[in-house]
């Protein structure tokens, strides 16, 4: 209780015991801490913790856990073992993941919600989903979407994603592709990529690679 001794009736006002019983009492019940607690740890979503942001993710659709992409075969193998590399070419096995999921950090899961957010309440037009992937990638460089025709578009980012950032496009549903339409990803970093020179910042042979399209 906030303004305690505006309660207190004027002749118990000067009990020293009594007062001191009721300011214990309203200490020990006081609720403010919990509900600051409850407010910065669940409620806020800017500073939102744990559980709170797992709740915050339930509501929006948007799950911590994403899926990575799989292993790729070519392991170091014999003829007899489909898949496998020789010398040269395939790395030794490294054992099998346990599992190909993956829990996002507290301030990443943060971000993905927001995105998630403004995605479910978006016009699907391309200067939102510009909007979103600068909001999922800010200060990483160009990121944009550009319409390919034939119910296809393309995500172009001009730096190189993680694994954990394609499945992020990919498999949380925080980027969601309109209705009938197809997407890629390409990555293409300006000045090391290879290309001809009426490409703005690719490189010829033997300085640039080529570029990466999931």
């Amino acid at each position: 209780m906030q303004n305690l001794e505006q309660t207190i009736l004027s002749q118990f006002a000067n009990s020293p015991a009594l007062i001191a019983l009721i300011e214990d009492y309203n200490a020990a019940v006081d609720p403010s801490a919990k509900l600051d607690a409850f407010y910065n740890k669940v409620w806020n979503i800017a500073t939102a913790e744990g559980w709170g942001l797992d709740n915050w993710g339930r509501i929006v659709g948007v799950s911590r856990v994403i899926p990575l992409p799989t292993s790729p075969t070519g392991y170091l193998g014999f003829a007899q073992q489909v898949g496998s590399q020789s010398f040269g070419y395939g790395a030794f096995f490294n054992g099998a993941n346990s599992t190909t999921n993956y829990a996002l950090a507290d301030d990443a899961y943060r971000t993905l919600i927001l995105t998630k957010a403004l995605a479910n309440i978006s016009n699907c037009a391309i200067p939102t989903y510009n909007r979103i992937l600068r909001t999922l990638f800010p200060g990483r460089g160009n990121a944009y979407v550009s319409d390919q025709g034939g119910m296809r578009m393309q995500l172009t980012f001009e730096f190189m994603l993680t694994q954990v950032e394609i499945s992020i496009l990919k498999y949380s549903g925080a980027f969601s592709n309109p209705t009938g339409v197809s997407s890629i990803i390409l990555e293409f970093v300006r000045g090391k990529t290879f290309g001809f020179a009426q490409q703005t910042g690719s490189n010829g042979f033997g300085h640039g690679t080529f570029f990466l399209a999931e």
